[in-house]
């Protein structure tokens, strides 16, 4: 049995939990020969692991350093006076075999067998992400009036990715750019103004949608981690000892010898994950077996190597490495390496950039958000979308950020506390999903949720320590994020309760001798109705001062379920009340985009033809009030206020015909 939470009143936009209605709406690669699978697994290559296949750029060089000193105000640099990591360690022979060890058992413990093997079996209809997975849990909830604990830590972890989508783009931009420092120690001062403007270039063109582009970024993705590889590769075959470190025998040896120092080390091994949750997040674009063939096929080997040759060039070279990355391709390939990189970041950023677009549309449809300016960029593929509001402050921030930490290694100790943190919740929510959806014992999913918990509860620890170096940037953004969505929640229930205590029955309205002596004029009106069920408080209004209905009479809600796409016979009900008064009720999944004037044309199946050129629709436009005895604090009226008087209006929201809405006033206290 569905339960329903009441959606903004101006727009009959209701958000329902429960089973889905209508037929199952399935992504990715079904019964399919192998030449479509490894189209599939290349474009997985190109959008879902760019974030995690540019770690290499850093992660290592977060680790091990050679010459750390500090200055005079405290700061750690290297021997070239370049930024050093606030916990990088000399790389001795022991701890590079340590720290090699540890990245490979993080990259096959948590991207593996965590999320390969087991997060990706939770998913919502083909879709992935953190509000898909809550939109999971909650339909096993009994109560949609509260925001219960786990779907108030997805909006958490949902702020965070935010924090996570700032900072790749800046980070990944900077480290592929720092490349050139390598090529030339004078070009050192270029590195920020050739990064801003990458970055500004890269939000520009968001605008004209990945449709045309995207088609190139799995072949760039795979020469990147081809070469990658084969860089690596030269080094472990120079240095073959460095493959001792397969043996977890040097990961536990460096955190039981380098005590508190190794512990908080791994605050920077965990930058060899990122990019987990986009993985994730995008599985409904490919599915989960061609994610799945392109981490064993290409990614993992290739990242692999050059993490290894990494770790051979220490050994070999241990002191005279100041970045790892670009010391394994000196010479004449250095260049083509570092415009390669630069390639790869731009790649990697715009998963990140996607993946906010996405995110953001998920939590308007839920409800969580309020209504923004979706932009569809492609007629063919519903998910490539575009949100002005958001990429606008995006580019902002991003360029606040390169300006702010100004080196990709001040940049990562901002970076590992989002991770890890989405990582805790992750967990925990799968946690819930096994048992509530997958009917997993207690005993069987402890097995799986302790060790996860251990791991990423080490991981977020040793990133604690990082929060004053940068990491409450994306705390903060979290925080607000969650602030902002909370809110805009509360104040919509609020809201719409409100506006329920006005509505009177149907039957009670259609028996009015008034009513039903009303002068009729030709045509349709459509009124927006929060509730199945009622006469909304809009036409109420329009009745009280016009004195009029058209013959056709229709009462339409937008119901957006808990489901990526709502499809079948089901989606849309029709009920005639009589007199010429017809109710109708349209489900949508959260990844679709509600259009009124195309549900009615679907009408026509069900009985109900309406001349699209003689109808009006009603629409209802509150001034919000704070001085209401509602529950909620002073300033969250107000922030909520904000918020409504900014969002997109809901004609455009809903693709109305703007010369056709009529937009009636009410004022209410809230």
């Amino acid at each position: 049995m569905s339960q329903a939470t009441k959606p903004d009143p101006t727009g009959a936009h209701t958000t329902t939990v429960g089973h889905p209605t209508g037929h199952r709406h399935v992504h990715g690669p079904g019964t399919q020969d192998r030449k479509a699978l490894a189209w599939l697994s290349l474009g997985a290559l190109g959008v879902v692991y760019g974030d995690i296949g540019t770690s290499p750029l850093y992660a290592m060089k977060e680790c091990l350093a050679y010459g750390i000193k500090e200055t005079a105000d405290g700061t750690r640099v290297l021997a070239n006076g370049l930024p050093a990591s606030i916990h990088a360690v000399d790389p001795t022979p022991e701890r590079v075999l340590g720290v090699v060890s540890l990245v490979f058992w993080s990259l096959l413990i948590v991207v593996f067998v965590k999320y390969l093997a087991i997060v990706l079996r939770a998913d919502n209809k083909g879709e992935g992400g953190t509000l898909a997975l809550a939109a999971l849990v909650q339909q096993k909830l009994k109560s949609s009036r509260r925001l219960a604990f786990p779907i108030l830590l997805a909006l958490f972890g949902a702020g965070m990715l935010y924090g996570e989508g700032l900072i790749t783009p800046a980070i990944s931009v900077l480290s592929a750019v720092e490349g050139i420092s390598e090529q030339n120690a004078d070009f050192t001062h270029l590195v920020i103004p050739i990064a801003v403007v990458i970055i500004i270039g890269l939000f520009w063109v968001q605008r004209y949608g990945t449709g045309k582009i995207g088609a190139i970024f799995g072949w760039i993705m795979m020469l990147w981690f081809v070469s990658i590889g084969f860089a690596g590769a030269i080094a472990v075959f120079g240095n073959p000892e460095i493959l001792a470190a397969v043996n977890p025998y040097y990961a536990a040896s460096f955190l039981a010898t380098n005590h508190w120092h190794g512990f908080f080390l791994l605050g920077s091994v965990v930058l060899c994950v990122t990019g987990c949750e986009a993985l994730y997040a995008d599985m409904g674009h490919f599915g989960k077996t061609p994610i799945r063939i392109a981490w064993t096929a290409v990614v993992f080997p290739g990242l692999l190597l050059n993490y290894f040759g990494q770790g051979a060039l220490y050994l070999a070279e241990g002191r005279l490495v100041n970045n790892p990355f670009y010391g394994l391709v000196e010479g004449p390939m250095l260049i083509p390496m570092i415009v390669l990189a630069t390639l790869a970041a731009i790649i990697a950023s715009q998963a990140l950039i996607s993946g906010a677009f996405s995110l953001t549309n998920q939590a308007v449809q839920l409800g969580y958000l309020p209504r923004l300016t979706v932009i569809h960029t492609s007629s063919k593929h519903e998910g490539q979308i575009y949100i002005p509001e958001i990429n606008w402050a995006f580019m902002v921030a991003c360029v606040a950020l390169v300006l702010a930490f100004k080196s990709s290694t001040n940049l990562a100790a901002a970076y590992g506390i989002a991770v890890t943190g989405l990582f805790m919740i992750t967990s925990f929510m799968i946690f819930l999903v096994s048992r509530r959806n997958w009917g997993w014992s207690l005993g069987l999913a402890l097995c799986f949720y302790i060790p996860f918990l251990v791991i990423d509860g080490a991981f977020f620890s040793a990133n604690v320590v990082k929060i004053a170096s940068g990491g409450w940037f994306p705390l903060a953004i979290g925080l607000g994020m969650f602030i902002i969505m909370t809110t805009w929640w509360r104040g919509r229930m609020e809201l719409s309760q409100m506006m329920e205590t006005g509505t009177i029955p149907d039957d009670l309205f259609l028996d009015d001798p008034d009513v039903k002596h009303m002068h009729r004029v030709q045509g349709a009106a459509v009124f927006m109705s929060s509730a199945t069920g009622g006469i909304p408080n809009v036409m109420l209004h329009h009745v009280k001062h016009n004195k009029v209905l058209h013959k056709q009479v229709i009462l339409l809600s937008v119901i957006t379920e808990n489901i990526p796409f709502a499809v079948g016979n089901t989606a849309l009900t029709v009920r005639d009340l009589g007199q010429g008064f017809y109710r109708v009720a349209s489900r949508v999944g959260f990844m679709q985009q509600p259009n009124v004037p195309k549900i009615l044309l679907r009408c026509e199946k069900h009985g109900l033809s309406v001349n699209e050129a003689d109808t009006t629709y009603y629409m209802g436009r509150q001034s919000l009030l704070t001085t209401g005895k509602t529950r909620m604090a002073r300033w969250r009226k107000t922030l909520y206020g904000f918020l409504s008087h900014n969002s997109r209006s809901p004609t455009s929201f809903f693709n109305l015909p703007p010369n056709r809405v009529v937009e009636l006033g009410l004022q209410i206290e809230l």
